[in-house]
């Protein structure tokens, strides 16, 4: 008796095939086979919103062979994934392969081990309908929105632009956000910090004055110099006397083990990753065997992974480290159910440095922090000392009275940390840590200098996908499977752009589209609008309302309002100053893929330019690289803009497809190979600047510090010979890509 189980990837039917006898035969389904037609909306509003499905053309030889491969086979097992995403997969299998989908064996497991598959061959099930529906709820509701918003903003303001449920509520988060910044006013403060020593020693610490006569101040205070200057006055001279000390013992817990949304926010924070960038890890991590399933909402942790993680902390860190008893999470996010557990290492025993040479670099990386935060979650709390000291300049009235303090922490016992420190959006200002001296109430100590710091408040920051992922599962939008692509989407559609590669900030179309949608469709990018579709969604897949009259709420009042909106709502049209060469009107400015240009107003007429300040950009750094020629015919270059800036681009395109990147030289020739120019670069990950040859990677002299002078280029060329930087493997890959096509 053979059976056929259907997964959705090669790597997973591969991982699952070396668990399973000669009995079995794994297949992948290579992912979706069925969807809603790219063409067409797909959806069949009049006959109660009914899908029509296909096949794509990829896809057809894969049921071929899955269909071939069923009739050899006794019985047929669908594993995909234990979501609705997974559900619905099998179900659009169960429907390509004529399979009975009431009869269908499902199979269901969260991670890629023998014993989970042997335990979940053990425990068929059939095709839970309520999950695929949710699944079908979503999908069709977005298309919906999609389908009918997208050519709305087509003739409105510009073709190619696209709107959704989600997305549309992740550009209006970082929308208001940027113009949150653009109103912020910033306020001007001060205070007065006082170095303090004991007497005889040099050792100082820091204090902060808080209060004037028993007035303790507020953060505004000592509003300009002129004040922060006299309340000083009276303190250069003043004793410094010792008045309380308070001790207390504290405890901090370590955070649950990692969620989707939790963990593509600390590896953004630790290692700069995006939301995207850390599922396809973790999809491999998961694929291969590594970590369970990894869209979860989930804090459980298994029984035995609880048993494991005590042994292996009682070996890694010693016993005084491991919990008696498992710490167990309760889940605060709205609508947490998707999957049954966390995301962990399925074997605990396989600690990161074992992996090394199985894992590639970034994958070693997600899967320390998966590890470390594991362990983290079942190890015994942090014990801190804290210490707050109160030191008073005088104690006899009526002279002014000035109350400091100094806050002191340092770890008695460092539990979970130990293994993990989560990562942080923002620092603190005021957060003071460190070791006190030990001091006795009465204490007289020395001034050893007094500070008047200026300080400024601050705008709110911007969002990095940490803090936007954050905030909408906080308010419940979106899902495990949808916050990676809503925020790859938006940048994607060049909504929004990363500034210093780190903080999302909204284009100049991305302001457009969010005050158009947000003026004539509220309620689209109305937060708590879109978290109560969730909350329907979720509703769904616990059987407990049904599909059909959810979209049909929604679609019924928002058609009404397009069509009014539709024709209601003028072409957004700026007019310029500038006459058009071909007919005399003045043009009108226009929005392109690479930003604003000029148009000429006529019907049909294809007269364009670029504005007065983007010509005398183009004009400027043309003047820079006239002497540059294309690197694949040698004709002379000329300056182009594209999605990501200038660049070069061949005089006799499109007959040849040479390009180049725009350097900033600064003016010094490479002193290792003498034919190269000195550039000012930024790093890929971090963007940080520094300084190279113009031709890297055959000429690999770099300094982090930029050169005044000759003299300054010569030192640190000294600096590298001593100590040049190793090759590395995309050395060669980038040698390829030095010339190719602008995308």
């Amino acid at each position: 008796m053979s059976s056929l189980i259907i997964v959705e990837s090669p790597t997973k039917a591969k991982t699952i095939s070396k668990f399973l006898g000669s009995g079995f035969l794994v297949r992948s389904s290579m992912g979706h086979v069925r969807d809603l037609p790219k063409s067409t909306m797909g959806i069949d509003i009049e006959h109660a919103f009914k899908p029509k499905y296909m096949i794509p053309a990829k896809a057809k030889p894969v049921i071929a062979e899955l269909k071939e491969a069923a009739k050899k086979s006794d019985t047929i097992i669908l594993a995909t994934d234990e979501d609705r995403e997974g559900e619905a997969i099998a179900w659009h299998l169960a429907e390509a392969l004529g399979l009975d989908s009431g009869k269908a064996q499902r199979i269901v497991f969260h991670e890629i081990t023998k014993p989970a598959i042997e335990a979940a061959l053990k425990k068929p099930r059939t095709i839970d309908q309520n999950l695929v529906d949710a699944q079908q709820a979503r999908r069709i509701l977005d298309r919906l929105v999609g389908y009918e918003l997208s050519p709305f903003l087509w003739k409105k303001i510009r073709y190619g632009l696209s709107a959704g449920r989600v997305q549309s509520v992740a550009l209006r988060l970082v929308v208001e956000r940027e113009r949150e910044i653009e109103k912020f006013l910033k306020q001007e403060y001060w205070t007065i910090e006082a170095d303090l020593t004991k007497k005889g020693e040099d050792k100082k610490f820091r204090t902060r004055l808080i209060k004037i006569d028993d007035k303790s101040l507020g953060k505004f205070d000592i509003a300009n110099q002129t004040e922060a200057d006299r309340i000083a006055a009276n303190l250069n001279g003043a004793e410094y006397r010792v008045a309380d000390i308070t001790r207390k013992e504290a405890r901090r817990n370590p955070s649950p083990p990692f969620t989707t949304s939790t963990l593509q926010q600390e590896a953004s924070r630790k290692f700069g990753m995006s939301a995207k960038q850390t599922m396809m890890i973790a999809q491999q991590l998961y694929e291969n065997g590594h970590i369970t399933y990894m869209r979860t909402d989930s804090l459980n942790l298994a029984e035995f992974a609880l048993e494991q993680a005590r042994q292996v902390i009682s070996e890694s860190f010693g016993k005084e480290y491991a919990l008696s008893e498992p710490r167990r999470y309760s889940n605060k996010s709205k609508g947490a159910q998707e999957a049954h557990e966390a995301i962990r290492p399925t074997n605990l025993a396989n600690k990161p440095e074992l992996l090394k040479g199985a894992l590639e670099s970034r994958q070693l990386k997600l899967f320390d922090l998966i590890w470390k935060r594991t362990l983290a979650s079942q190890m015994q709390a942090a014990i801190l000392d804290q210490t707050a000291v109160d030191i008073t300049t005088n104690y006899q009235p009526p002279t002014t009275n000035f109350l400091f303090r100094a806050n002191g922490q340092v770890v008695k016992f460092d539990g979970f940390i130990r293994a993990y420190t989560e990562g942080r959006d923002e620092k603190d200002e005021d957060e003071v840590e460190g070791v006190l001296p030990e001091l006795e109430l009465g204490q007289v100590l020395n001034l050893a200098e007094l500070l008047k710091l200026q300080h400024f408040t601050e705008p709110p920051p911007r969002f990095t996908d940490a803090t936007l992922i954050k905030t909408l599962e906080a308010h419940g939008v979106g899902r495990p499977s949808t916050y990676a692509p809503t925020l790859a989407t938006i940048q994607d559609r060049d909504y929004v752009e990363k500034f210093d590669r780190r903080y999302f900030k909204p284009t100049e179309i991305g302001f457009l589209v969010n005050d158009m949608l947000v003026e004539n469709f509220p309620q689209i990018v109305d937060i708590n609008f879109t978290s109560h579709i969730e909350e329907e969604f979720d509703d769904i897949a616990e059987g407990k309302i049904k599909w059909v009259p959810v979209i049909e709420e929604f679609y019924l009042p928002f058609k009404k309002n397009l069509d009014e909106k539709s024709a209601s709502v003028d072409k957004l049209v700026e007019e310029s100053t500038t006459p058009c060469s071909h007919c005399g009107k003045m043009m009108i400015i226009k929005f392109g893929r690479s930003g604003k240009f000029l148009a000429c107003p006529e019907p049909g007429s294809k007269v364009t330019q670029p504005l007065p300040e983007e010509a005398a950009k183009i004009k400027e750094l043309a003047e820079k690289t006239r002497d540059e020629k294309c690197p694949l015919c040698g004709k002379t270059m000329e300056v182009k803009r594209g999605r990501f800036g200038y660049f070069l681009g061949c005089v006799d395109y499109p007959k040849c497809k040479g390009i180049a990147k725009i350097l900033n030289k600064i003016g010094f020739k490479c002193p290792n190979c003498g034919t190269g120019d000195i550039v000012e670069r930024k790093s890929r990950g971090r963007g940080r600047v520094f300084y190279a040859c113009s031709r890297f990677p055959e000429c690999n002299f770099l300094t982090g510090k930029k050169p005044e002078n000759e003299e300054e280029l010569t030192i640190a060329f000294e600096e590298w010979k001593t100590n040049p930087p190793k090759p590395k493997k995309s050395y060669e890959k980038n040698k390829k890509e030095a010339v190719g096509v602008e995308k």
